[in-house]
């Protein structure tokens, strides 16, 4: 089998099958095929795109490429549930408590971020003492005892994807949906969780910037999961604005607790809810969406989804405390406010610009080797539809330089636009795909 004739069939736009794609894989991961031969295949597939069978193939051999989690140990149905990211996405912090506490056992490899704001673990790394370096035996035995645990991605979790995807990302081929689908879906699929719930985020602040985009990725993703014979469900959500208030690591870790207690902003309690619900029926604790939201709402009313957070972080090295009292977190030396330049409606927010302010103040990683500073972010006090008057606080900027205070005050009044006339609303929860 020759590369070159892989290059050939695929741009006169004929089908691989699953033994070429293996091969390429294969051969390109441990550095027998060179970048240039692949790049042209990407280029080839960008414009003849990819058939459901391939996309399947090339979904299964990403995944087998490295570590492939045997979650066998845990017992019942394990659901995972993944974010294509946005501002202000602390989803996992209140998410994976309120559904441990109702029985379905939350096994969950996250990552850091790598953009405007810190990752699932450096959001858990705000607990003084957390640690997601455990080994595998640790994770799967904190599943079995707490119900709950997140580890760090290994090195070997689809590093056949790492190396495509960072091929993809300077040839211009990355904008492609059988590309993406499978690039998110091999990390899911080799993560070993039985059924698997997407948050696909639309908007601004999203990677897909369109509902037609977002709902066309949502539909790969579904197709490859069940192919792969996963339960999977996809829920497309708005990110044309952040997701609740708070935007920074320890932030959104206290935005996340106070969701626990009941106290949380309208869309991310709704968010939660919405997720949570496909969780427990895909986990088999509730007959219908009902009983679903019942169950959810019973265990943060009874104190029993915050319980759980705290039995979490401790079982992880955390200071359980910080749980009960969010002081302990840490905590930037500055605030200032950021005021409305006129009165009016908010009419707009442009969400990936309230996460370059958080990446200024050094809540994000402008590269790899960026150190995060969990104190710092936003607060919004405003967001699209509500009404301000002229001086009134936009948000409140906590950080620990003033120039980058400064700095970061400019960029969050270029984010924002208003009217005259009252908005209209979108909704958080634009459609499912099951």
């Amino acid at each position: 089998m020759r590369m070159y004739d892989l290059i050939v069939k695929k741009r006169n736009g004929g089908e691989l099958n699953e033994e070429e794609i293996r091969f390429f894989i294969e051969n390109y991961t441990n550095g027998q095929i060179p970048d240039y031969q692949v790049s042209a295949l990407m280029m080839a597939i960008y414009f003849q795109k990819m058939t459901e069978r391939e996309t399947l193939a090339l979904t299964m051999v990403m995944a087998e490429s490295g570590d492939m989690l045997d979650l066998s140990g845990i017992s019942g149905v394990k659901v995972d549930k993944h974010s294509t990211g946005g501002v202000g996405d602390k989803t996992t912090l209140a998410l994976a408590p309120m559904v441990a506490a109702c029985g379905v056992p939350v096994a969950k490899m996250s990552g850091r971020g790598l953009g405007h704001t810190g990752g699932t673990i450096d959001k858990l790394e705000s607990f003084p003492g957390f640690s997601t370096g455990i080994p595998i035996g640790q994770f799967i035995e904190n599943v079995n005892t707490h119900g709950i645990s997140v580890m760090g991605q290994t090195a070997d979790l689809a590093p056949a994807d790492k190396k495509l995807y960072a091929l993809r990302d300077v040839t211009a081929t990355v904008d492609n949906m059988s590309l993406i689908a499978s690039s998110i879906m091999s990390k899911k699929l080799a993560a070993g969780a039985d059924a698997i719930v997407l948050d696909v985020k639309t908007g601004s602040g999203a990677f897909m910037k369109t509902e037609e985009d977002s709902f066309a990725l949502a539909e790969e993703m579904v197709k490859i999961g069940k192919n792969a014979g996963r339960k999977t469900v996809a829920v497309i959500t708005d990110m044309d604005q952040p997701l609740g208030f708070a935007v920074g690591n320890a932030l959104e870790v206290k935005e996340a607790i106070d969701t626990l207690k009941g106290q949380g902003p309208e869309d991310f309690t709704g968010l939660c809810m919405t997720l949570g619900t496909q969780m427990l029926l895909l986990g088999g604790k509730a007959k219908d969406e009902k009983e679903a939201e019942s169950m959810l709402r019973e265990v943060i009313s009874n104190g029993k989804a915050l319980e759980k957070l705290a039995e979490f972080v401790h079982a992880q090295g955390g200071d359980e405390q910080a749980v009960y009292n969010p002081e302990l977190l840490p905590a930037a030396e500055l605030s200032v406010p950021v005021c409305a330049p006129e009165s009016g409606y908010i009419s707009r927010i442009v969400c990936d610009e309230i996460g370059v302010c958080s990446l200024i103040l050094g809540g994000g990683r402008e590269t790899k080797e960026s150190i995060i500073d969990l104190s710092v972010g936003i607060v919004l006090q405003k967001k699209v539809g509500d009404y301000v008057e002229k001086g009134q606080p936009l948000g409140i900027l906590y950080g620990n330089d003033r120039e980058k205070l400064q700095a970061a005050g400019q960029r969050m009044l270029q984010a924002y636009s208003f009217q005259e006339k009252p908005v209209e609303r979108k909704p958080l929860i634009r459609g499912m795909i099951s």
